[in-house]
């Protein structure tokens, strides 16, 4: 460390005036002037004069840095820093390194700080007031819009338009007018339409407009369902059936009856009690007969390919859940893969439950 008398680099060793210890003293000072004391190296303060020719009055005050012991081991640094480093990684402590401005206890802090607690910081930092740092001069007075009263708001909020109990107990705010042309989703209004089904005189918005048809009410809905998805109409049509019969139905439909006792074959339902006669079901389909070539459906009615059926077990046998074996069986039908039908002057073979 510069000393700031000069020719100090001169300095021969002397005896500290304070603590008598060997020192370094400039040329032509004596004992009482500043100097390096060498005990220990422990902190001395001197306020001196310097006095002699061509020397100006000085006043200076120099600190000489001590050792740091650590408090908890007692160990021993140069520096606070290295005191510090030591004390956070031998002990997992940090020492303190600053005070608090409105307690004055000693505390940690990697950043600068001047408060220990929020608590500390909270007695000493208003924010009321003028304090505040969002202060914009108080409030302003109004006058409500609804009962003429005056009363104070915020200005940095919104304009003062009606009073606390104006606003907890009077009708301020107005309703929207959203009716007709005023609806941002105005287009046009209701459009005169008939029914599609009737003919009726209706009205519609032009969103409720989207289908193929414009009904009036549920039951020309269901009317018009009837009508559109039957046949062809329907979406799961797959060719339909071949349509009338024929000649020949009704007479072995009458005879199936009566030879099956005009009860179920399958569960023994009666006509009595259905409420009417069972459903008479081809065993081979008219379909079968009709895509073959040489056959009719009229070759389909035979009283060996029908039999009587309630509805429950006619749905189960349409969709193959009884075989046709079975149905023969129960029927008392002699079993026969073939039956032969007389075609013109050809004798030709009714399709065979194999081919179907």
């Amino acid at each position: 460390m510069p000393h700031p008398c000069p020719g100090w680099g001169s300095g021969i060793l002397q005896a500290c005036g304070a603590c008598e210890a060997g020192s370094i003293l400039a040329p032509g000072l004596t004992p009482d002037h500043l100097h390096y004391c060498l005990r220990d190296w422990a902190l001395y303060i001197f306020i001196f004069t310097v006095s002699g020719p061509g020397i100006s009055a000085v006043a200076t005050t120099l600190v000489f840095m001590s050792e740091h012991g650590c408090p908890t081991c007692g160990r021993v640094f140069e520096s606070r820093r290295g005191l510090g480093v030591h004390h956070s990684h031998a002990h997992d402590e940090h020492l303190p390194n600053r005070t608090c401005t409105a307690c004055g206890d000693d505390f940690y802090s990697e950043y600068d700080k001047k408060y220990c607690s929020e608590e500390c910081h909270d007695e000493s930092v208003s924010y009321t007031g003028s304090d505040n740092p969002n202060y914009r001069d108080a409030k302003e007075e109004s006058p409500c819009e609804i009962c003429g009263t005056s009363f104070e708001y915020y200005p940095s909020e919104k304009p003062g338009q009606f009073c606390s109990a104006c606003v907890e107990s009077e009708s301020w705010r107005t309703p929207l007018d959203i009716d007709g042309e005023n609806n941002p989703r105005w287009n046009g209004g209701k459009v005169a339409l008939s029914c599609d089904e009737c003919g009726a005189q209706i009205e519609r918005h032009p969103s409720q407009i989207t289908g193929e048809v414009t009904l009036c009410s549920r039951e020309c809905h269901a009317s018009w369902l009837s009508d559109a998805f039957t046949g062809d109409g329907h979406p799961n049509w797959e060719g339909g059936g071949v349509g009338p019969y024929g000649k020949g139905w009704n007479r072995v439909r009458k005879r199936a009856l009566e030879r099956d006792d005009h009860e179920c074959v399958l569960c023994g339902t009666t006509a009595e009690e259905l409420g009417r006669n069972p459903d008479v079901h081809h065993i081979v389909p008219v379909r079968a007969f009709v895509e073959t070539p040489v056959l009719t459906e009229r070759d389909a009615h035979t009283l060996d390919n029908v039999v009587s059926l309630c509805p429950s077990c006619h749905r189960r046998a349409e969709f193959g859940q009884v075989s046709r074996e079975e149905l023969r069986w129960r029927a008392g039908i002699a079993a026969s893969g073939r039956t032969a039908h007389v075609c013109g002057s050809k004798t030709v073979a009714s399709p065979s439950s194999s081919a179907l």
